[in-house]
């Protein structure tokens, strides 16, 4: 079915777990949808994330956002529920809670330090959490080696399998009449008539509002119709084990046991421009600390490693504003696709398609927060 020259409620702009979760929700308004995608060949941090659904440490410096992460987790549960009784995909998200491990008492103490910060901040919303000793994190992750001196776990934190969320968006969203447009890179958007022009390399599709989830692109398209979005990208790398038989309960901030088997490292933070290649030195050093934590991985072939590119904005806080001077035209955009999918799909879409943000709940997502007077 092609779209080029038709009327739609909503474009989203970017077909990743972003733009894919808030177009199913749109289109669980009832909203005729759009969804204009690169395709295979975007940067797709969506298929190459870690997969938390992840709680503790969130909104150190913004209490809001750490109010915004634990509202998705706790609707997480229900949005696999229902986007598994509607496409038969199950996402196998759990939530049995997460570890920060911690290999020295130093690096328990720092941590105990940050999380106090966190929770102390004015207005920071109320979650359980603990500091354990190497005694209890040995009594629920007992393959974990001598060096483990502690942890923090908060049972608000999971994981999901993040291919298949994205396999059961793209599904659902078109079982409720929204069109995906693969290799339809937007090249311009113009509000006219009261709605928006968008251009695309084969074509033209109009609509009411238009949605910028396109991550990284979003830097380029917000200007388009008066949004600033300043995003970088920010590579992290990750390998992947063989299958093994299961060992590992919880997940670990950067150790997962898929539901496949295969075990799941990644722990890169590299500002390295557009640059997706994979560095030895870097998977070395994450593969050591790795083993550090459960010696039994040693032991494991690697099948495979990849580096992604994650969107990030200069305080680490998502970007969410309708444009002021073209109403209707609205950026979304963060680096936790996956843990904030249930907020984007449930609690974002409608908002949308009502065609407002309340101020009270998102002006401190604005990036009006970056325009800080420069000092004499």
């Amino acid at each position: 079915m092609s779209l080029l020259a038709h009327e739609a409620d909503v474009a989203v702009v970017g077909g990743g777990l972003v733009g894919a979760a808030i177009a199913w929700g749109l289109a669980r308004t009832g909203a005729r949808v759009v969804v204009l995608d690169e395709g295979d060949v975007a940067f797709r941090a969506s298929r190459g994330n870690f997969a938390l659904v992840w709680v503790q440490s969130k909104g150190l410096g913004m209490p809001e956002y750490a109010a915004w992460t634990k509202r998705s987790s706790d609707l997480w549960g229900g949005f696999a529920r229902e986007l598994w009784e509607q496409t038969g995909l199950d996402v196998a998200f759990g939530r049995p809670g997460g570890f920060h491990l911690c290999l020295s008492e130093r690096e328990v103490e720092n941590r105990a330090a940050m999380l106090a910060r966190l929770h102390n901040q004015p207005a920071m919303v109320r979650y359980d959490y603990e500091i354990l000793d190497a005694a209890r994190v040995r009594a629920m992750l007992p393959r974990v080696g001598p060096e483990v001196a502690g942890a923090s776990y908060c049972p608000l934190d999971g994981h999901v399998n993040s291919l298949r969320l994205l396999r059961a968006l793209h599904v659902g969203m078109q079982q409720r009449g929204a069109a995906y447009l693969a290799d339809h890179v937007v090249e311009t958007i113009e509000p006219r008539d009261g709605g928006f022009r968008v251009t695309t390399r084969h074509g033209e599709v109009r609509a009411g509002k238009v949605v910028l989830a396109a991550g990284n692109g979003n830097a380029r398209l917000g200007p388009m119709v008066g949004l600033d979005v300043p995003v970088r990208p920010q590579r992290g790398q990750i390998i992947v084990t063989e299958k093994v038989a299961p060992f590992l309960d919880y997940p670990v901030v950067t150790i997962r046991q898929t539901d496949e088997g295969g075990v799941m490292i990644g722990d890169s933070v590299e500002e390295a421009g557009w640059d997706t290649r994979v560095g030895a030195g870097v998977v070395s050093a994450m593969a050591q600390r790795a083993v550090r934590m459960f010696p039994l991985l040693g032991k494991l072939n690697v099948v495979r490693t990849w580096a992604a590119l994650r969107v990030m904005t200069p305080d680490g806080f998502p970007i969410y504003q309708q444009s002021l001077s073209s109403p209707g035209a609205f950026v979304a955009t963060c680096h936790s696709g996956v843990t904030l999918a249930a907020n984007h799909a449930l609690v974002l879409a409608p908002l949308i398609a009502n065609g407002e943000f309340p101020a009270d709940e998102f002006d401190v997502f604005s990036p009006r927060r970056f325009d800080v007077p420069a000092t004499a």
